[in-house]
């Protein structure tokens, strides 16, 4: 019977194979139209409200259109698989098109455009991984400068008594999953190339104190966030934990950790804590992997409950950290299989090529936090009824590095099978 699931799982990759380096190609290709200039992130009237953008009385279609272009963690995610797209494929317009999206922030003296270092917001971190990547090919010290700007927020960001950092600075004594994947790859990153073990340390203490104090024992799946004070109207009492697992929260994890592991000394006796967890977050993602689609629900732990559905940026990021822990050595080969489900999911559940063959990833969720205004209580109502949007950015970016991962994976094998 084994033998027969085996052959039938080669026959279904091997017709597969428009197979993922086309995908990861034709969706960039899909960003690059939409996006020529700069990436003007759009947002949802609840998403606007709630980050002061929008005023009473004001038309939402209006705002949207004269919105400008600012530093934000969607771009980097994106331009992380754009960096992949060019190391594997030498396609140098992956390389140029990232320098002029990344140009658009950047003035000669290193400052960064929209960037405000007061605010202390993790949002702001992720595309300093971009500096550091521009400055290391075109060797441009706006670049440096820049990156250094941003390596001087982390030196000031508030952090609770357990010494995590805060989200934000108006999210007080607050960690959120999402954070770890925000600041710690590009604080290695920087350490990396200023190589100093207490910073080394701290990166490893974030993971072990998010995974410490959100981790629900039971499932072995972390809560989207934890308040140290225990003071939020969405944090348990007794625990400060969140009240439901956010599939994408613990994706942003995942992926945190398998990059930040890029740039963790081999010899760092603290590195294989970050290895413990991730085996452990693993562990738990395959088992609430769903059995008849092989992607990711919204709400990770209550499949087919009312309003619930498969997500796609969540499915992207677990499917590429699953891999890349796996060509990393860092996980087991028995989650291949769950990668191989995984990825075949997300081309029949999300992915649409149109009539004009241009390649979009469908059906991710806008967003999702907690606090603010107006109050997201972190329900399970509040999850499920957040808007979704097709071609979202945070998906795009994981859709394209779970392709390429995918894509190692069937080099390695020599065969069109992930």
């Amino acid at each position: 019977m084994k033998k027969l699931l085996s052959f039938l799982l080669l026959v279904i990759f091997s017709t597969s194979a428009m197979a993922q380096l086309e995908y990861a190609n034709g969706i960039a290709h899909t960003v690059m139209n939409n996006y020529p200039d700069s990436m003007v992130v759009k947002k949802f009237l609840n998403h606007l409200i709630q980050d002061n953008q929008i005023k009473q009385g004001e038309n939402i279609e209006e705002i949207q259109n004269k919105r400008p272009a600012v530093w934000n963690y969607e771009m980097s995610v994106v331009l992380m698989g754009f960096e992949h797209l060019w190391e594997k494929t030498h396609d140098d317009k992956y390389l140029s098109y990232t320098k002029k999206m990344i140009d658009h922030f950047i003035n000669n003296d290193g400052t960064i455009r929209t960037y405000n270092l007061d605010e202390y917001n993790f949002d702001n971190i992720p595309a300093g991984r971009q500096l550091l990547f521009l400055y290391s090919v075109y060797h441009d010290e706006k670049y440096k400068k820049a990156a250094a700007q941003i390596r001087q927020q982390l030196a000031w960001q508030p952090r609770n008594k357990v010494g995590g950092f805060w989200h934000k600075l108006k999210y007080p004594t607050q960690m959120w999953l999402d954070g770890l994947y925000m600041a710690a790859p590009f604080y290695a990153a920087y350490t990396s190339t200023h190589p100093n073990d207490n910073d080394f340390s701290d990166i490893i203490n974030q993971f072990v104190i998010m995974e410490k104090y959100s981790r629900n024992q039971a499932t072995g799946l972390l809560y989207h966030g934890w308040d140290e004070s225990h003071l939020q109207k969405w944090a348990n009492p007794k625990t400060g934990q969140s009240p439901e697992f956010w599939s994408r929260a613990m994706g942003w994890y995942m992926m945190g950790l398998v990059d930040v592991l890029d740039y963790i000394p081999k010899n760092n006796p603290r590195r294989v804590e970050l290895i413990n967890i991730l085996n452990r977050l693993a562990k738990s993602i395959a088992k609430y992997q769903d059995k008849k689609s092989g992607v990711w629900w919204q709400i990770t732990d209550k499949a087919n409950q009312k309003d619930n559905y498969l997500e796609a940026s969540s499915s992207a990021m677990f499917v590429f950290a699953l891999a890349k822990g796996i060509r990393m050595g860092y996980l087991s080969n028995e989650y291949k299989q769950a990668v191989k489900f995984g990825y075949n999911g997300m081309i029949k559940e999300f992915v649409v090529v149109d009539s004009n063959k241009k390649v979009h990833y469908n059906k991710a969720v806008s967003g999702a936090g907690l606090g603010g205004i107006p109050y997201r209580d972190g329900t399970y109502a509040y999850y499920v009824n957040e808007p979704k949007r097709d071609d979202d950015l945070k998906a795009i970016g994981p859709f394209i590095q779970a392709c390429i991962e995918i894509d190692f994976m069937n080099k390695k094998r020599g065969t069109n099978m992930p």
